[in-house]
């Protein structure tokens, strides 16, 4: 396991202070290629949404989307569910802190029984599936929780190596990014499973194409794995970027920019019918 520990470690040196916290989601929302998917396909949504919207950040992990989906309406009510009790309880104060602890809320649970039925105009999945065995529920579920005419937006690696997996044992994938349950999602396997849930008009891209697999070798893979090799490697992170970065945000461009053919990433957007 490399990748989530120097996640945690991260989270904890910019959860010192809010503004501390606040650049962290910046930061997250500048390296993250997935991030520039998810957020321009929630724009989208709001122009289309109008101004009042009940939403579920399913698997919100850090707060980093709920954060980004509260500043695009006054009015849209955000319940983040996951199941680590102390980023929920984290995340509580720190929105509470912000001052709309009113409209955001986190509550610890599982997404294989999850269920509040029409309830949610949205609902958000980033790097969340591909670490539930049991991902036939958890699609039910959001469907059976949706409200008509509810959009479903995930974010997952693809088969095509986003899980970064080299070696397979007995107790399950290895690899950069650990605690996956699959190696990434097959376009039709995806598509299929939301359609047994109910869901239509289902549209899957690939992102992470060439442009974007060398941005994440640059932005994450490779400065992560010098993490872990020493935490020295710290005091020269901020000038790792300042050399790396305008080539990573170039590659990011270019690949959000591009039709891809093949990618290591899914960008999925399905629809629970109006008339259901």
């Amino acid at each position: 396991m490399q990748y989530d520990p120097i996640k945690r470690s991260l989270g904890r040196v910019f959860n010192a202070t809010p503004g501390f916290r606040l650049l962290f989601y910046r930061l997250l929302n500048i390296l993250l290629l997935r991030s520039w998917y998810i957020r321009r396909e929630l724009k989208k949504w709001a122009s289309r949404q109008g101004p009042v919207a009940d939403i579920l950040d399913a698997g919100s992990g850090f707060g980093q989307y709920t954060w980004s989906m509260s500043r695009l309406g006054d009015d849209y009510r955000i319940l983040g569910v996951d199941v680590k009790e102390e980023q929920v309880a984290d995340c509580n104060r720190f929105f509470k802190v912000l001052g709309i602890g009113g409209r955001v809320h986190f509550k610890m649970d599982d997404l294989t029984t999850f269920s509040e039925p029409e309830t949610y105009d949205l609902v958000l999945s980033v790097d969340v599936m591909e670490h539930i065995e049991e991902d036939r529920k958890v699609f039910h579920n959001f469907f059976e929780s949706m409200a008509r005419g509810g959009m479903l937006l995930i974010s997952t690696p693809s088969d095509k190596g986003g899980s970064d997996a080299h070696e397979h044992s007995g107790d399950g994938i290895s690899g950069f990014i650990d605690e996956h349950v699959r190696d990434g999602y097959n376009m039709e396997d995806i598509r299929e499973k939301l359609q047994d849930a109910g869901f239509k008009d289902i549209d899957c891209r690939y992102s992470y194409g060439k442009p974007g697999h060398i941005s994440w070798l640059l932005s994450m893979k490779f400065p992560i794995t010098m993490l872990n090799k020493s935490k020295l490697f710290f005091l020269l992170l901020p000038f790792y970027y300042l050399i790396s970065w305008p080539f990573a945000w170039l590659l990011n461009l270019i690949d959000i920019s591009m039709q891809h053919e093949e990618g290591t990433g899914l960008i999925v957007k399905a629809f629970k019918p109006a008339n259901q």
